[in-house]
């Protein structure tokens, strides 16, 4: 049955940081393994950033939501995409295949990682990086047993016209490379980075995926319109979605006065102790 979730109250405040160790991947991709107390095996989540952001994300919205998982039970490894916070190589070689390259390492690290059930694992994806979690459960549905995401990307060539605009897609086209700013960070990105949007059908391999689904956005944020769809398009029976009524894209975490952070990642640790 497919259906969107009532708006549900915050629930218990974040727990402690579990016991966390810093890892260096295949590739030099940096990460954070979060472990719960005892010897396990646990089931695990692993968690992939948005664009331009870093494996504890905005507000550190990941570095929380790792420690809720590990109080109930749950491991959890996130990872920074190379070229972005301390994994090895530059922004100008990214692209969506190879941020699909980094989330697949990540995957098979977790699997491999001792005190983790290989048979027990879920993917959480932020905007850009609800695209990879969604492209990565897709192409692994028998490792993957639940996927979340947030605020996630819908159409990624659509998406960044709409965000960057055409003329800057016209000048990496041109140039062979572009320098954005993101407010946060500078940013440089070569033309490959622009033809790869066009090549993945997001909607398209979420219907490829047959486990249990949940997506969650914030009413004002753009993203709220691949909702519905991606709650339709998903292929198993277990889809659903939460739109949090006035929340933006990063769900105010900067505002403690009206922050959505602590309501989703209530239902997304939840979701996946329900699902695991």
């Amino acid at each position: 049955m497919r259906y969107v979730l009532p708006f549900l109250a915050a629930l218990a405040a974040a727990p402690a940081l579990a016991e966390e160790t810093i890892l260096t991947l295949q590739d030099g991709i940096a990460a954070t393994l979060s472990m719960p107390d005892g010897a396990g095996p646990f089931p695990a989540v692993l968690m992939l950033h948005g664009f331009g952001s870093s494996r504890d994300e905005v507000g550190g919205m990941y570095a929380t939501e790792a420690a809720a998982l590990a109080e109930a039970g749950i491991a959890s490894l996130r990872l920074d995409f190379r070229g972005f916070g301390q994994s090895a190589g530059d922004t100008g070689h990214h692209t969506v295949d190879r941020q699909n390259e980094d989330a697949a390492n990540g995957l098979a690290a977790l699997a491999a990682t001792a005190g983790v059930d290989a048979s027990r694992i879920g993917v959480l994806g932020f905007s850009f990086g609800g695209g990879a979690a969604i492209q990565l459960a897709a192409s692994n549905p028998d490792v993957v047993r639940s996927l979340v995401t947030w605020s996630s990307v819908g159409d990624y060539d659509v998406d960044f016209l709409h965000s960057m605009g055409q003329a800057t897609f016209d000048r990496a086209a041109n140039e062979g490379i572009v320098g954005l700013d993101l407010g946060w960070r500078t940013i440089a990105l070569k033309d490959t980075f622009f033809a790869s949007l066009s090549e993945h059908d997001i909607l398209a391999d979420l219907a490829r995926y047959p486990g249990p689904f949940l997506s969650i956005t914030g009413s004002q944020d753009y993203y709220a319109m691949y909702s519905g769809p991606m709650r339709d398009a998903a292929g198993g029976e277990d889809a659903q979605a939460l739109v949090i009524e006035g929340a933006d894209h990063i769900y105010q975490v900067f505002d403690p006065t009206a922050s959505s952070v602590e309501q989703v990642i209530s239902v997304t640790t939840a979701r996946f102790a329900e699902t695991l």
